[in-house]
């Protein structure tokens, strides 16, 4: 079936076509339940030639993309968890209260997890366009394309134009998650150890797309990091990677890379950019659900 939640962010972000190319990435939600023939004629149709998958591997099946693969589209699955799941401190997910708590967990998600995020970002500088997913395409899918998004120059509130639009697909989405993973999402309150009622089994936020959100993760990275930029280089992205990106993927960029989409020396480009560690600040403990 076709996927959920797809989208090429270019038409909203950049609506009259004079910074960001079109048709170069895509986002998504996950196939439900695995991908078909409708999905690969979807992907071909839009000249998807990679597929990133930032699920964790207990939130994936081994036939999601099969017949993407047997089609011939590259299957890149780089699950944005923490590196190191004992640097993950603090109270977790029930501590998101707030949209702008939701971004700054966006932020420490992004830190706890530099490798998959260097990985991600060289399949998407890769030749052809790119998809990228995460469960419901919302929060960790959200977060790469804000980075990436603002590596090509588009300003917040455009950024934050395309993350909402998630909103419209949320029904769906939500429907779908709670089908495949059997779960209830907050369908009533989790019950205390008393019987009283407790807490949201998911915390609010992330059952939606709240435009401060994303613009609060943007900030917070900008802060504590210069930029997209600059903590891409930090992950271990090398600046050809990221000079291949822009001319891939931006409009009247000058950039140093090869040809738009060749491939990439990756070891001898990346190789003198430091990997970043699993932020001492993280909030999301090992094994909770994300969207």
């Amino acid at each position: 079936m076709p996927l959920l939640n797809f989208r090429d962010p270019a038409p909203v972000v950049d609506p009259r076509g004079d910074r960001v190319r079109p048709g170069v990435l895509f986002r998504s939600a996950q196939p439900d339940p695995v991908a078909d023939t409708a999905t690969v004629g979807e992907l071909h149709a839009h000249g998807i030639r990679v597929v990133v998958d930032l699920r964790s591997p207990d939130e994936r099946g081994d036939d999601d993309w099969a017949a993407a693969e047997e089609a011939g589209i590259t299957v890149v699955r780089a699950p944005i968890v923490p590196d190191d799941t004992n640097a993950v401190a603090g109270p977790g997910m029930a501590s998101l209260r707030t949209s702008a708590d939701l971004g700054r967990f966006y932020a420490d998600l992004a830190e706890s997890a530099p490798s998959a995020l260097a990985e991600a970002v060289r399949a998407a500088a890769g030749p052809g366009a790119a998809l990228v997913h995460c469960a419901a395409g919302k929060d960790r899918t959200g977060l790469l394309v804000a980075l990436l998004l603002e590596l090509v120059g588009v300003p917040d509130d455009q950024i934050a134009d395309d993350y909402v639009r998630t909103a419209l697909a949320l029904p769906e989405i939500l429907a779908a998650l709670a089908t495949r993973h059997r779960i209830a999402l907050n369908d009533g309150a989790v019950a205390g150890a008393d019987g009283a009622a407790g807490q949201p089994a998911v915390p609010a936020p992330l059952l939606q797309a709240p435009r401060e959100a994303i613009e609060v993760f943007l900030e917070t990275m900008r802060a504590r990091h210069g930029g997209a930029e600059a903590f891409l280089l930090g992950c271990g992205v090398g600046a050809a990677t990221l000079d291949a990106f822009r001319a891939k993927a931006a409009i009247g960029t000058a950039v140093s890379a090869p040809l738009a989409g060749a491939a990439l020396p990756a070891a001898a480009d990346e190789a003198h950019h430091p990997v970043l560690s699993a932020s001492p600040t993280s909030s999301r403990p090992a094994g909770d659900p994300l969207a």
